[in-house]
């Protein structure tokens, strides 16, 4: 909805978490959800100017690294990464904290390979947080 989607930026708050995405990938090819992603981004520097957008690459789905969900997240999140510019979007990437060395996802960090596990939150938050207080300047 365009008017509650102006109404959160008229906040201005100083960095926007972005994680957004892996609903579209049953339906859209990785272009077309990274266009979509981008477009969000483009838009909350138009209606915040001074705002950082730190945008989070799509989590894994899947088990395994040959599954077609896992693909196209990877596929999508090669595609997003050039949304970042260093100064006013920031995209990070944290995808590998969540997997095994073998790229496998486990079951501890999402018991249906999608959705996060109390363990996959705390990956989460462990990860975001020193980048968030980057941004924050704390």
């Amino acid at each position: 909805n365009t008017h509650e989607n102006t109404q959160a930026c008229m906040a201005k708050p100083k960095v926007v978490v972005l994680m957004i995405g892996t609903n579209n990938c049953w339906k859209d090819e990785a272009s077309d959800i990274a266009r979509g992603v981008t477009k969000i981004v483009q838009t909350i520097r138009q209606l915040s100017p001074l705002t950082k957008v730190l945008l989070l690459s799509i989590f894994p789905r899947g088990e395994l690294p040959t599954d077609p969900w896992r693909v196209k997240v990877t596929d999508t999140n090669n595609i997003l990464r050039h949304v970042h510019d260093g100064q006013h979007v920031h995209y990070f990437d944290f995808s590998s904290r969540f997997l095994t060395q073998d790229g496998r996802l486990t079951k501890d960090v999402m018991p249906d390979f999608l959705h996060l596990s109390r363990v996959g939150y705390t990956i989460w938050a462990d990860a975001i947080t020193p980048k968030l207080d980057e941004l924050l300047g704390a």
